[in-house]
Order: structure tokens, then C-alpha cells, then sequence
């Protein structure tokens, strides 16, 4: 079974939803996690969830919309966490690639997930485009401020310099349909080079539909395209083995999931 840990379900209509759920499925995706990119999102999501047994969400602030309410406290943030459905916190982060939010706006919101994710004993999906530095010195900063957490550099894209950051201070990557692309000869070396246990998948769909179907809409069922391209790169790997190895790492990571965590458990 594949896991996708980090999909927009919200961005279908309802009448879409169904399908998108089916196919899935007959892809052999077993669970999926929809993401939350805005506070007030919560519900809605919850209602998908709610509405799914094999789904489960996060909420969270994006970078883009850092600026568009107050700048949340960690309590508000870990107090909507608590729902059986509920399984991480985020996405939250930086991204000064489009900079649609001040970057110190985005530095606040950021620590206050962190802390929030801390305080809900849930992992942190994080956002991270064009600031590795900054990304890698909070993730320092807050763990020497105030204890370990768990996260997860979501559909990632960056350097080398930043996974194995993020590997040496626990974290866990992921890899989208990005993996795919022709011109990311650079990052299926990265991937083949992330720990195993510290490796999960996901689609970040409705976006970046991995190769065959790279330009068009994306869906949870892709993944399975992912996760085949990195089990080539993992050399004997097969694409079954890649899917129960990052099965098990979901599973490490996003705990609430595991068969006795949660009686709202995703099965």
C-alpha cells in the first residue's frame, strides 16, 4: 500500500472528489493526507476527512498566506489539532520564491507552527522554497530553544545542504512528482541518497503531475509514478518494497495513524 502524504483534496469540487478517491484506490493508495493552508480551512478539511475513512488532514498556515490574519498562537494553532482526523500540523514555512508575504511575517508564522507542533505532539509538514538557510537556522534555533520535533520537508526541491540538515535533526523528506521531471537529474541524486528510513512520498495535488502526465491536473493515483521512479534510483529496490518501506516510515512519523493511536484512525 502507498500513502499520500501531503495532497489538496479541497481543490476538487465535491463532484470530482469521489473519483479522485476511487481512483486512488485502484492505484493502490491506501491513505492520504489533505492539507491545511489556512486556518480557517479547518473545517472544511475536517469534513472531508470526517466524510473518508482512508483520509486524514493537517492545519496549518501556508507561506503565501502568512499575511492574511494575525499571526496565530502556537495554543490556537494545537488546540484545532485536536481532532482524531487530525494527524500533523502545517503546511507551514517559507518561500521566498514568490514572496507573497512579508519574510518576516513568514519567520513568525513559521516559529509558531513549530511550537504548535511541539505542543501537540504532532509532526510539522514544512513548505520550504528558496530559503534553505533560513529554513535549516529556525529548525536549529527552535530545537535548542525548546526540544526536539517532528517534521517533514513536504515535496521537496531544495539542496543537498538542506536535506541532510533536515536529516541530522531528525526529519523525515518527501518526494512529489517533481522526481520525474527531465530536468531534475540533480534532485533524483539527492533522493537517492536520503536515508531510507527517512523517506516518504506524496503528489502535492492537484499540482506538479508527475511524467507521463507531467501538464496536467494531478491526483492522489499518481503517485504510484513517484514512488516507481524512486525505487529505480534506490538500485534493487523494487516498486513494492518502496511502497511498504515508505508505508513504515509514515507511520513512525505520523503516529496518530498508527492501528491503536486514534479511534479516528484512517483505515
Amino acid at each position: 500500500m502507498l500513502i499520500d502524504s501531503h495532497c489538496h483534496l479541497d481543490y476538487y469540487t465535491a463532484a470530482e472528489l469521489p473519483g479522485v478517491l476511487q481512483r486512488a484506490a485502484e492505484a493502490g493508495v491506501g491513505e492520504l493526507v489533505t492539507i491545511g493552508t489556512t486556518l480557517a480551512q479547518s473545517a472544511s478539511l475536517g469534513a472531508i476527512a470526517e466524510a473518508a475513512p482512508n483520509v486524514w488532514y493537517t492545519v496549518g498556515t501556508h507561506p503565501h498566506h502568512a499575511a492574511e490574519a494575525p499571526i496565530p498562537a502556537p495554543e490556537e494553532i494545537a488546540a484545532l489539532a485536536d481532532h482524531p482526523k487530525v494527524i500533523g500540523i502545517g503546511e507551514a514555512g517559507l518561500d521566498y520564491f514568490y514572496d507573497r508575504s512579508p519574510r518576516d511575517v513568514q519567520q513568525l508564522v513559521f516559529r509558531a507552527h513549530i511550537r504548535a507542533a511541539r505542543l501537540a505532539g504532532l509532526p510539522l509538514a514544512i513548505h520550504a522554497r528558496d530559503a534553505d538557510d533560513d529554513i535549516a537556522s529556525i529548525l536549529r534555533e527552535e530545537r535548542d530553544a525548546g526540544g526536539a520535533f517532528d517534521f517533514l520537508l513536504h515535496c521537496f526541491s531544495s539542496s543537498r545542504r538542506l536535506m541532510e540538515a533536515g536529516v541530522a535533526l531528525g526529519g523525515f523528506i518527501s518526494f512529489s512528482g517533481i522526481l520525474t521531471f527531465p530536468k531534475s537529474s540533480e534532485l533524483r541524486e539527492i533522493a537517492r541518497d536520503v536515508p531510507a528510513d527517512r523517506l516518504l512520498v506524496e503528489t502535492d495535488s492537484p499540482y506538479l503531475a508527475p511524467v507521463p502526465f507531467r501538464g496536467k491536473r494531478n491526483e492522489p493515483a499518481h503517485v504510484a509514478h513517484t514512488a516507481k521512479v524512486l525505487a529505480e534510483l534506490r538500485g534493487m529496490m523494487t516498486p513494492a518494497a518502496l511502497a511498504d518501506l515508505t508505508t513504515a516510515n509514515f507511520r513512525r512519523l505520523f503516529r496518530k495513524s498508527q492501528p491503536d493511536a486514534a479511534s479516528g484512525q484512517a483505515r
